[in-house]
């Protein structure tokens, strides 16, 4: 399946010239190790592969006694693999390399030897047990990969020749019209069903059958389960409940995680170090509290205030029906169908903050509660900054909307407050674009295109 990474892979390699490795970095299953050998088999005329989950006990051997002598070192890679590599024209792919972190080390001498090119990749790449005791080469390029965004999934279920005109209306900031509006907002509900796992996309694409959707859904859910019971040490029982309360935590209004549902009288900084682990193993977004709109989202960032959405929406779904496989079935339905209101902010919000993440956004919001002034209470969903800033308005407030009727009520309050520091407002919602009173409101299906704002 075609992915946006593998233009990123591709810039690496005109650019690099072999100065640097790159380091994919993300979530388990989200097609790391796919896009790296379909790169290396396209890009170069040879390559090897040596995956750390199952390579023998030999090849680590290799690692640790050949690296002063790498001639020796590639003629018995390439003997255990079966593997001739052309210097100057193949590529070394380390897959699952936080498995063997003494070959993520050994990427400074490599790069520096120069015959060849190197690709890892990784889950729970920050994990402190990955990184201790090695020392981190500054030849190596990291790059955070996420789930499959819309665009990538228009791709990849034969809805591509929707794309242009929803980027040119975009641009013109113009509607697309009710009929197309209408079509693109059922491939888009088929994306929040879905998701952006490639096995579960692919099976759609495949099958269009949900139920085998849902069947690849639940085993990626067990493998993170698994991954949690494995890595997380010490933090196992918080990380566990974390992850578990995520969906009852986003079906509040204001879905602020509140760990004192979890632990009575449990404050946020108790469970920092399990949120962290979730972060780093980059199976669920962070949406950090922010203070002031102003150019630092993050020096006024609030970590003890919080929203934590899940890394991919079709997972969250799964995830809130884990105990009820009909349930889950009837509420796929009903979101392919339009005709659901219970619970459609936390997939509609969750789905958000997965493009923007994906968008290349940190994620902030705004929250105000103030009881004595109604003109400081406010919540902000998004804050997204610009890729190039200014001394004024580089934050862009963003208000999603699950429903067809809303008030923009917060939004107003936040735009007279904090004018000056303010580009242009958003509001994602269901329907067509419309530009009034100086805010856009765009169609959910658009907010993938939220990326690298100037």
């Amino acid at each position: 399946m075609k992915r946006k990474i593998y233009d990123t892979l591709l810039k690496w390699k005109q650019t690099s010239n072999g100065k640097s490795a790159i380091m994919l970095d993300g979530a388990r299953r989200i097609g790391k190790s796919y896009i790296a050998e379909e790169f290396a088999k396209n890009e170069y005329s040879a390559y090897l592969l040596v995956d750390f989950a199952t390579a023998p006990r030999k090849v680590k051997r290799y690692f640790e006694e050949y690296l002063d002598d790498l001639d020796t070192f590639f003629l018995y890679l390439c003997t255990a693999y079966h593997a001739k590599l052309v210097p100057g024209d193949s590529v070394i792919i380390f897959d699952e390399v936080q498995r063997f972190p003494r070959a993520r080390e050994a990427i400074k001498y490599l790069v520096k030897d120069g015959r060849f090119h190197y690709i890892e990749t990784g889950s729970l790449i920050s994990i402190r047990k990955n990184v201790k005791n090695i020392v981190i080469p500054s030849e190596e390029y990291h790059v955070k990969m996420f789930p499959m965004d819309f665009e990538e999934f228009a791709w990849a279920t034969g809805n591509e020749a929707m794309l242009p005109l929803i980027e040119k209306r975009f641009s013109e900031r113009l509607p697309v019209g009710e009929d197309t509006h209408r079509q693109i907002m059922d491939v888009f509900r088929q994306y929040l069903v879905v998701g952006g796992m490639p096995q579960a996309v692919a099976t759609f694409a495949a099958t269009r059958n949900l139920d085998k959707v849902e069947f690849e859904k639940r085993n990626i859910l067990s493998l993170y389960r698994a991954d949690i019971h494995k890595f997380a040490g010490a933090l196992r029982e918080k990380v566990a409940s974390i992850f578990s309360e995520i969906p009852a935590q986003l079906s509040k209004h204001e879905k602020k995680f509140t760990v004192s549902a979890i632990t009575a009288n449990a404050r946020i900084r108790d469970f920092d170090g399990a949120f962290e682990w979730l972060k780093g193993a980059m199976t669920v977004n962070i949406c950090y509290g922010a203070s002031e709109p102003n150019v630092g989202l993050r020096l006024n960032m609030d970590r003890t205030t919080l929203k934590c959405y899940l890394g991919d929406t079709g997972l969250l779904i799964s995830l809130a029906f884990d105990e009820n496989e009909l349930a889950a079935a009837d509420i796929h339905n009903r979101i392919l169908n339009d005709d659901i209101e219970i619970n459609s902010g936390m997939i509609i919000e969750n789905i958000v903050a997965q493009m923007l993440r994906s968008a290349g956004h940190k994620l902030y919001f705004y929250s105000s509660s103030d009881r004595t002034d109604a003109a400081n209470r406010m919540e902000i969903d998004f804050l997204v900054s610009k890729s190039r800033t200014m001394p004024n308005h580089n934050i862009s407030p963003i208000e999603v909307k699950s429903g067809r009727k809303y008030s923009t009520a917060s939004l107003d309050k936040y735009r007279a407050k904090y004018a000056q520091y303010l580009d242009t407002p958003f509001v994602l919602h269901k329907k067509d674009v419309q530009v009034k009173d100086g805010v856009v409101y765009l169609p959910l299906y658009m907010a993938y295109l939220l990326a690298n704002r100037r």
